[in-house]
């Protein structure tokens, strides 16, 4: 099932420029997975050493943060977007 992708301005060389990608996938880590497998180069920005996700990644079903639901194994449907937001700090 298609689902969108929206990259952040930083991972947007991984997609040619593209601002929005779709992917497969019934859950954020499946439709996570189908992105590196066809913009290679995602997994190593998004994951840590441990196969978790790297403190500073946000990722948002829906407007949605997953860190407040089912985590990666939450389920997305067909034409849902999910966001890739990396967390910005400044002083």
């Amino acid at each position: 099932m298609p689902v969108n992708v929206r990259v952040p301005g930083p991972l947007r060389r991984l997609t040619a420029g593209s601002a929005q990608v779709e992917v497969e996938g019934g859950t954020v880590a499946a439709a996570l997975a189908d992105l590196e497998v066809r913009y290679p180069g995602f997994r190593d920005r998004l994951y840590d050493e441990g196969g978790k996700l790297r403190q500073f990644i946000n990722i948002y079903v829906n407007d949605a943060d997953i860190r407040f639901g089912g985590g990666l194994d939450t389920q997305v449907a067909e034409g849902d977007d999910i966001s890739i937001i990396p967390a910005v700090a400044g002083g």
